[in-house]
């Protein structure tokens, strides 16, 4: 092995011993700081909620029917659901859509709401799963971390004339690469865990607007 390669074997074998426990250390914490005692898993700071309810944001009846069944009306939902349809264009959309419609437009544009709802809270359920499959990704990527540290702290432990600087390198590359992995992960997480909420603030930002255009 060459003396660089060997320097970097040093500073890898500094550097690694509390590696996976740390990683680990990090993950539990944030799972508990989630205070969701129904799942332990749940990686996020926010409380995990499966699905958001329609009478949390809308207090008064909602019209009757099926508002895919209204072409305009299911066109209309989708447009609202839509996180690139910025909340200004959602209003002026629902401006259009009941100006001098009378009652029976309003009552679309409740179906049309309650459509975007669906969308919305049918979106969020997703990420939520996609979160908790998330969560499971880190915790095997941890173990298989930690695996390899242990073989490579056992390994780099040999006498010099035992040693396998092959398989002591390629373990060095391999740890770096799944630790870089678990990082750039983790720094998504803050975002990902804020998705749903941002889902669900929509969803309220909505129902404000169909309350202030149907009264």
């Amino acid at each position: 092995m060459s003396q660089c390669s060997i320097t970097r074997e040093n500073v890898i074998r500094r550097a690694l011993p509390g590696l996976a426990a740390g990683l680990a250390g990090i993950w539990l914490a944030g799972a508990a700081a989630a205070a969701d005692y129904k799942d332990p898993d749940w990686p996020c700071i926010q409380p995990k909620v499966g699905h958001i309810s329609i009478g949390q944001m809308w207090a008064g009846p909602l019209p009757e029917g099926d508002w895919k069944a209204d072409r305009e009306v299911a066109a209309l939902a989708h447009r609202l659901a839509q996180r690139r349809t910025s909340l200004e264009e959602a209003k002026a959309l629902m401006s259009g859509f009941v100006e001098d419609g009378g009652a029976a437009r309003r009552a679309q544009l409740l179906l049309a709401f309650e459509g975007a709802f669906e969308l919305i809270d049918r979106e969020r359920a997703a990420l939520i799963g996609g979160i908790a499959r998330y969560a499971h990704k880190q915790q095997a990527l941890t173990g298989r971390i930690e695996t390899k540290q242990q073989e490579l702290h056992r390994l780099s432990g040999l006498p010099e004339a035992e040693r396998d600087p092959d398989r002591i390198e390629e373990l060095e590359d391999e740890l770096a690469w799944d630790t870089r992995i678990y990082r750039d992960r983790a720094q998504s997480l803050t975002y990902v865990c804020e998705t749903p909420v941002l889902l669900e603030k929509r969803a309220f930002a909505l129902a404000r607007s169909a309350q202030e255009l149907v009264q």
